[in-house]
């Protein structure tokens, strides 16, 4: 994020005040106008800092986005035209419109994930993987082939941490660290390429498909590229894994009564986000709501039906009623029946908000004609391919949501190949470092193993996934070099 503020910034002030493209006029010469690159960097310093003081990321963009709005409206109101007053009143009501919707389609999306979870699906898929009997090198290619699969339909940090649980328990019963660290970067390079070639994959296609600028169809011709993306690196890294088999503790369990209902739910909402766009040009929000309230619908005769099955706990004798209705009031017991409101409330909330808050500043930077500067640097003097690479690079050090927002507010004039090239880089280039994607970030926490002084300690770190950038870096050139020969691309 921080490359992408300084690149705004200075591309923002090195070009001469001309006449914006569109309805957007060009700002960027008022002094007025920096405050709003200031708040924007000022605000994701924060976030920053914020990981490590346990700050909510999402508190110094929301505030940073109330700030730069009312820059963005008071330079509007000193023009002293009332149609440049409704032109940014048009602006903001255009990004409302359009990042509710997303925030809208990302909250059911993660509803159902949460519920899958809780119904334990992904802990069958653990138990299955598990109870194969597979070497360390098959479990490498299974899991990293069902991250592939999976995370065109599950977000990526999803599907990483879902997976990530059968390597820890197999380099756990090996004491391999070294496996463990190579399937996790394959879980994120894996998990990120899948989620590139379908709009539900990753939140960077989502705004992609929702602007219109690619199909629902067209996102699966990206699938050779993305698979290239994931197999190169694969392959390499393939090669320094030993093929031990280990006797790993796998207890029985299974899903919860309704999980199977819930995933023929989950497949009928994304059915209907497509038909109502593809047929009727409604919102794909509008089929994934529908698809909330038929979730809450069958979790209601769910719950009542759990809840006459629950047997009350049993209390020790002679305990006092007023103790006994505190405990129901205010204590929560192990298990309860279903309950989707319980899902809706688990959601990964300061995310979404982060989301919401970063689109929005970045829409504001937008609306005071930076981004259009940008873009006729880098669309029209390093030409569109380059510019696009560049684009998958940059999402590496900074998050992808904020710099595909840029690309779509800068909608540079070019052909539809590029735009499945972007599509591609924003969602593949974030696998070039660890910090580069929501599923790396997480998985840094999550792949520990005990030391020998029995301490849990993380075995996937910046510096293990930055000794095979390389590889994943000729994975992604790779991807583009395919995808290159796959489409017209001028």
């Amino acid at each position: 994020m921080r490359l992408a503020l300084i690149l705004i910034a200075f591309f923002g002030s090195a070009v001469p005040a001309l006449a914006a493209e569109g309805n957007v006029p060009n700002l960027t010469a008022s002094p007025l106008s920096t405050l709003v690159l200031i708040a924007l960097i000022v605000s994701y310093v924060f976030v920053i800092w914020g990981e490590r003081q346990e700050l909510k990321k999402s508190i110094p963009v929301l505030i940073g986005a109330g700030f730069i709005w009312a820059v963005v409206a008071y330079e509007y109101k000193v023009q002293h035209d009332e149609s440049m007053t409704e032109v940014m009143k048009a602006g903001f009501d255009h990004s409302l419109i359009e990042i509710g919707e997303l925030t809208f389609f990302l909250i059911t999306a993660m509803t159902y994930v949460v519920t899958l979870q809780e119904r334990n699906v992904f802990e069958v898929v653990r138990y299955k993987m598990l109870g194969a009997g597979l070497s360390q090198r098959a479990i490498f290619w299974a899991t990293g082939l069902s991250a592939f699969l999976l995370s065109p339909f599950l977000d990526n940090l999803t599907t990483a941490l879902a997976l990530v649980s059968v390597v820890i328990a197999v380099g756990t019963a090996t004491k391999d660290k070294g496996f463990v660290a190579l399937a996790a970067i394959n879980l994120v390079v894996a998990a990120n390429a899948g989620g590139a070639f379908s709009p539900f994959g990753d939140i960077t296609t989502l705004m992609v498909w929702q602007s219109e600028k690619v199909e629902f169809f067209e996102f699966f011709s990206i699938f050779l590229p993305s698979l290239v993306n994931w197999l190169v690196p694969a392959v390499i890294m393939s090669f320094a894994i030993k093929s031990s088999d280990a006797e790993v503790q796998n207890d029985p369990v299974r899903m919860k009564r309704g999980a199977p209902v819930m995933i023929a739910l989950f497949a009928l909402t994304l059915v209907m986000a497509v038909l109502f766009h593809v047929v009727l040009d409604l919102p794909p929000v509008i089929g994934m709501t529908t698809g909330l309230g038929l979730l809450m619908l069958y979790g209601y005769f769910l719950q009542h039906r759990e809840h006459a099955e629950f047997e009350p706990p049993v209390l020790p004798q002679g305990i006092d009623i007023q103790v006994l209705e505190v405990l129901e009031r205010d204590y929560k017991p192990r298990a309860k029946p279903f309950d989707a409101m319980i899902s809706i409330k688990n959601l990964e909330w300061d995310t979404l908000l982060f989301f919401f808050g970063i689109l929005m500043a970045v829409d504001g930077v937008a609306e005071l004609g930076y981004l259009v500067e940008v873009s006729k640097y880098m669309y029209g003097e390093l030409g569109a391919t380059i510019a696009n690479s560049f684009v998958g690079v940059l999402s590496a050090v900074v998050d992808n949501i904020p710099v595909m927002s840029a690309v779509l507010k800068m909608n540079p004039d070019m052909v539809h190949g590029q735009w499945m090239l972007v599509t591609l880089t924003a969602g593949v280039g974030g696998s070039l470092l660890s910090v580069g994607s929501a599923a790396g970030v997480a998985l840094m926490g999550a792949a520990k193993m005990p030391n020998e002084a029995g301490r849990m300690v993380s075995v996937y770190t910046f510096m293990s996934h930055l000794k095979w950038t390389w590889a994943v870096a000729l994975g992604y050139i790779a991807s583009i070099y395919v995808h290159t020969l796959l489409h017209v691309m001028q």
